[in-house]
Protein backbone atom coordinates (compact mmCIF):
# COMPACT_ATOMS: atom_id res chain seq x y z
CA UNK A 1 0.00 0.00 0.00
CA UNK A 2 1.06 3.21 -0.93
CA UNK A 3 2.05 6.14 1.42
CA UNK A 4 -1.00 7.83 0.36
CA UNK A 5 -3.12 5.24 0.48
CA UNK A 6 -2.10 4.54 4.33
CA UNK A 7 -3.01 7.80 4.78
CA UNK A 8 -5.99 8.06 3.43
CA UNK A 9 -6.99 4.72 5.16
CA UNK A 10 -6.17 6.21 8.91
CA UNK A 11 -7.68 9.38 8.27
CA UNK A 12 -11.07 7.43 7.35
CA UNK A 13 -11.53 5.01 9.91
CA UNK A 14 -10.60 8.17 12.07
CA UNK A 15 -13.82 9.72 10.30
CA UNK A 16 -15.93 7.18 10.18
CA UNK A 17 -17.66 7.41 13.39
CA UNK A 18 -18.94 10.79 12.44
CA UNK A 19 -19.37 10.44 9.02
CA UNK A 20 -22.71 10.30 8.47
CA UNK A 21 -23.00 13.41 9.97
CA UNK A 22 -22.36 15.26 6.97
CA UNK A 23 -25.31 14.88 4.53
CA UNK A 24 -22.82 16.24 1.99
CA UNK A 25 -21.99 12.76 1.28
CA UNK A 26 -25.43 11.43 1.27
CA UNK A 27 -26.79 14.02 -1.23
CA UNK A 28 -23.93 13.23 -3.27
CA UNK A 29 -24.57 9.63 -3.60
CA UNK A 30 -28.12 9.81 -3.89
CA UNK A 31 -27.65 12.14 -6.71
CA UNK A 32 -25.39 10.00 -8.38
CA UNK A 33 -27.96 6.86 -8.43
CA UNK A 34 -30.98 9.68 -9.32
CA UNK A 35 -30.04 10.07 -12.54
CA UNK A 36 -29.26 6.55 -13.73
CA UNK A 37 -32.13 4.98 -15.71
CA UNK A 38 -31.09 1.56 -16.62
CA UNK A 39 -34.12 -0.50 -18.79
CA UNK A 40 -33.55 -3.27 -15.92
CA UNK A 41 -32.84 -4.09 -13.04
CA UNK A 42 -28.33 -3.84 -12.95
CA UNK A 43 -26.77 -7.41 -12.46
CA UNK A 44 -23.62 -5.78 -10.69
CA UNK A 45 -23.26 -1.87 -8.95
CA UNK A 46 -19.72 -1.64 -8.48
CA UNK A 47 -19.17 1.16 -5.31
CA UNK A 48 -16.15 2.42 -5.18
CA UNK A 49 -14.60 3.58 -2.28
CA UNK A 50 -17.88 3.60 -0.66
CA UNK A 51 -17.58 4.81 2.88
CA UNK A 52 -20.73 3.97 5.08
CA UNK A 53 -22.23 3.01 1.75
CA UNK A 54 -24.44 5.63 0.72
CA UNK A 55 -24.37 5.48 -2.58
CA UNK A 56 -24.92 1.26 -2.48
CA UNK A 57 -28.07 1.68 -0.51
CA UNK A 58 -29.04 4.19 -2.89
CA UNK A 59 -28.06 1.49 -6.07
CA UNK A 60 -30.32 -0.99 -3.91
CA UNK A 61 -33.21 1.48 -3.38
CA UNK A 62 -33.78 3.49 -6.55
CA UNK A 63 -32.18 0.80 -9.03
CA UNK A 64 -32.97 -2.40 -7.54
CA UNK A 65 -29.47 -3.63 -8.49
CA UNK A 66 -29.68 -7.16 -7.84
CA UNK A 67 -25.78 -7.34 -6.63
CA UNK A 68 -23.71 -4.77 -5.04
CA UNK A 69 -19.85 -4.62 -4.66
CA UNK A 70 -19.18 -1.90 -2.27
CA UNK A 71 -15.03 -1.51 -1.62
CA UNK A 72 -13.48 0.68 0.72
CA UNK A 73 -9.55 0.87 1.82
CA UNK A 74 -10.92 2.13 5.15
CA UNK A 75 -12.53 -1.02 7.53
CA UNK A 76 -13.79 1.85 9.52
CA UNK A 77 -15.85 2.86 7.15
CA UNK A 78 -16.94 -0.57 6.06
CA UNK A 79 -17.92 -1.52 9.36
CA UNK A 80 -20.15 1.34 9.94
CA UNK A 81 -21.85 0.04 6.31
CA UNK A 82 -22.25 -3.25 7.62
CA UNK A 83 -23.64 -1.62 10.74
CA UNK A 84 -26.52 -0.09 8.54
CA UNK A 85 -27.12 -2.86 6.60
CA UNK A 86 -28.99 -5.19 9.03
CA UNK A 87 -31.90 -2.74 7.91
CA UNK A 88 -30.95 -1.23 4.79
CA UNK A 89 -30.03 -4.21 3.11
CA UNK A 90 -31.36 -7.09 5.18
CA UNK A 91 -31.68 -9.31 1.70
CA UNK A 92 -27.45 -9.20 2.13
CA UNK A 93 -27.63 -8.07 -1.73
CA UNK A 94 -24.22 -5.82 -0.97
CA UNK A 95 -20.87 -7.44 -0.96
CA UNK A 96 -18.75 -5.23 1.19
CA UNK A 97 -14.95 -5.71 0.47
CA UNK A 98 -11.73 -4.25 2.30
CA UNK A 99 -9.31 -3.54 -0.63
CA UNK A 100 -7.79 -0.95 -2.13
CA UNK A 101 -9.79 1.16 -5.24
CA UNK A 102 -6.66 -0.39 -7.94
CA UNK A 103 -6.60 -2.27 -9.11
CA UNK A 104 -10.34 -3.76 -8.71
CA UNK A 105 -10.62 -7.56 -8.21
CA UNK A 106 -13.81 -7.99 -11.02
CA UNK A 107 -13.84 -9.78 -13.91
CA UNK A 108 -13.31 -7.36 -17.18
CA UNK A 109 -16.87 -6.80 -18.79
CA UNK A 110 -18.80 -7.64 -15.82
CA UNK A 111 -20.06 -4.61 -14.23
CA UNK A 112 -23.33 -2.54 -15.46
CA UNK A 113 -22.37 0.68 -13.37
CA UNK A 114 -19.95 1.84 -11.50
CA UNK A 115 -20.16 4.63 -8.76
CA UNK A 116 -17.89 6.64 -6.94
CA UNK A 117 -18.64 9.31 -4.81
CA UNK A 118 -16.54 11.84 -3.22
CA UNK A 119 -13.34 10.10 -3.97
CA UNK A 120 -11.46 10.54 -7.35
CA UNK A 121 -9.41 13.71 -6.31
CA UNK A 122 -7.99 10.57 -4.00
CA UNK A 123 -7.82 8.08 -6.25
CA UNK A 124 -6.15 9.48 -9.56
CA UNK A 125 -7.02 9.10 -13.42
CA UNK A 126 -6.10 5.60 -13.39
CA UNK A 127 -8.90 4.65 -11.37
CA UNK A 128 -11.25 6.04 -14.52
CA UNK A 129 -9.49 3.29 -16.86
CA UNK A 130 -10.16 0.53 -14.14
CA UNK A 131 -13.39 1.51 -13.94
CA UNK A 132 -13.86 1.45 -18.09
CA UNK A 133 -11.81 -2.19 -18.25
CA UNK A 134 -14.54 -3.74 -15.46
CA UNK A 135 -17.78 -2.07 -17.03
CA UNK A 136 -19.73 -3.86 -19.77
CA UNK A 137 -19.92 -2.05 -23.40
CA UNK A 138 -22.78 0.49 -22.70
CA UNK A 139 -22.19 0.06 -19.13
CA UNK A 140 -22.40 3.52 -16.66
CA UNK A 141 -20.17 5.64 -14.55
CA UNK A 142 -21.02 8.03 -12.54
CA UNK A 143 -18.70 10.23 -9.94
CA UNK A 144 -18.59 13.08 -8.27
CA UNK A 145 -15.41 15.53 -8.43
CA UNK A 146 -14.68 18.71 -6.61
CA UNK A 147 -15.32 22.30 -8.34
CA UNK A 148 -11.66 24.07 -7.59
CA UNK A 149 -13.40 26.86 -6.26
CA UNK A 150 -14.38 25.22 -3.28
CA UNK A 151 -11.92 23.33 -3.03
CA UNK A 152 -10.17 24.44 0.38
CA UNK A 153 -9.19 21.34 1.89
CA UNK A 154 -6.75 21.30 4.92
CA UNK A 155 -3.14 20.50 4.51
CA UNK A 156 -3.41 17.26 5.70
CA UNK A 157 -5.98 16.58 3.54
CA UNK A 158 -4.56 18.11 0.88
CA UNK A 159 -1.57 15.29 1.15
CA UNK A 160 -3.81 12.66 0.40
CA UNK A 161 -4.75 14.03 -3.09
CA UNK A 162 -3.06 12.85 -6.01
CA UNK A 163 -0.90 15.28 -7.90
CA UNK A 164 -1.85 13.60 -11.44
CA UNK A 165 -5.41 14.37 -10.94
CA UNK A 166 -5.86 18.76 -10.65
CA UNK A 167 -9.50 19.44 -9.75
CA UNK A 168 -12.08 20.83 -12.51
CA UNK A 169 -12.91 24.84 -13.02
CA UNK A 170 -15.97 24.02 -14.76
CA UNK A 171 -17.55 21.30 -16.09
CA UNK A 172 -15.66 21.31 -19.33
CA UNK A 173 -12.77 19.96 -17.73
CA UNK A 174 -14.88 17.83 -15.60
CA UNK A 175 -16.69 15.83 -18.25
CA UNK A 176 -13.05 15.59 -19.80
CA UNK A 177 -11.49 13.78 -17.36
CA UNK A 178 -14.05 10.64 -18.80
CA UNK A 179 -13.22 11.70 -22.37
CA UNK A 180 -9.57 11.22 -21.64
CA UNK A 181 -10.05 7.86 -20.03
CA UNK A 182 -11.64 6.65 -23.12
CA UNK A 183 -15.28 6.76 -21.73
CA UNK A 184 -18.21 8.04 -24.25
CA UNK A 185 -20.66 10.69 -24.00
CA UNK A 186 -19.61 12.13 -20.64
CA UNK A 187 -21.28 14.88 -19.30
CA UNK A 188 -21.16 16.98 -16.13
CA UNK A 189 -23.30 19.07 -14.43
CA UNK A 190 -22.98 21.17 -11.07
CA UNK A 191 -24.58 20.01 -7.90
CA UNK A 192 -24.71 22.02 -4.72
CA UNK A 193 -25.71 19.89 -1.67
CA UNK A 194 -27.47 21.65 0.69
CA UNK A 195 -25.67 20.80 3.79
CA UNK A 196 -24.35 22.59 6.71
CA UNK A 197 -21.40 23.52 4.83
CA UNK A 198 -22.47 23.13 0.99
CA UNK A 199 -19.53 22.76 -1.63
CA UNK A 200 -19.96 22.25 -5.16
CA UNK A 201 -19.14 19.62 -6.94
CA UNK A 202 -19.31 17.74 -10.59
CA UNK A 203 -21.60 14.83 -11.07
CA UNK A 204 -20.20 13.40 -14.09
CA UNK A 205 -22.05 11.10 -16.03
CA UNK A 206 -20.80 8.76 -19.06
CA UNK A 207 -20.81 5.04 -20.89
CA UNK A 208 -18.16 2.28 -21.57
CA UNK A 209 -18.14 2.08 -25.88
CA UNK A 210 -20.34 -0.12 -27.42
Amino acid sequence: MSDIATASAAAFDAAADTYDEDRHHVEIAEELVRGLQPTSPPALVVDVATGTGFAAFAALRRLAARRVVGIDISQGMLDRARAKAADEDPGGRIEWRHAPAMPLDLVTGSADVVLCASALHLLGREALREWLRVLRPGGQVVFSVPMAEDFHPSPEFRRMVESHLSVPRDATEAAGLAHEAGFAEARAEVLLPASERPRRVFIVRAQAPL
